[in-house]
């Protein structure tokens, strides 16, 4: 099966930069999370800890680590932050696409992500009340539902000690 790729807004005034920023934030990521990285930090750390007795082991030499080690820091949980946001955005996309393409899910779930926390927990609250509804049913009748096993629903009641 292969994939194919969603065609791209028209762009805006902003997109050049925001699509510079976007490449930008996905390489480092990528490559933040690869394990040369972390060698070549781990190398980094032991040639500054071993350069320590040439240099005195000075204020100028801490400052070196800690200055370099803050404002990568720094800078990597925005591009990090921007990487996060776009999965989440994306990934909410497919799901809202599935909502709408399966018959019988319930289209009101879509966009639920902008509703305030008290608003998605009363929406938890139902979906689990329903869900404990539809086990007993099925637990009365004798039968198991291909979308939730009756056990595992009294499982999850009871460690929830309703």
């Amino acid at each position: 099966m292969s994939a194919r790729r969603t065609k791209r807004a028209k762009p805006s005034a902003h997109a050049p930069i925001a699509l510079v920023f976007t490449r930008f934030a996905n390489a480092v990521a990528r490559a933040a999370g690869q394990p040369l990285t972390f060698t070549l930090c781990c190398v980094l750390i032991v040639v500054w800890a071993a350069s320590g007795p040439v240099f005195g082991f000075s204020d100028t030499w801490q400052l070196v680590i800690n200055t370099g080690t803050t404002i990568v820091t720094f800078l990597m949980v925005f591009l990090i932050q921007n990487t996060q946001n776009r999965d989440g955005a994306a990934i909410q996309a497919k799901l809202d696409e599935l909502i709408r393409a399966i018959e019988g899910a319930r289209n009101e779930f879509v966009g639920i992500e902008h509703l305030t926390e008290e608003e998605l927990e009363e929406i938890r609250t139902m979906c689990e009340k329903e869900a404990d509804a539809i086990a007993d049913e099925e637990e009365n009748r004798g039968r198991r539902t291909r979308h939730m096993n009756a056990s595992f629903a009294r499982m999850m009641r009871s460690r929830r000690g309703s």
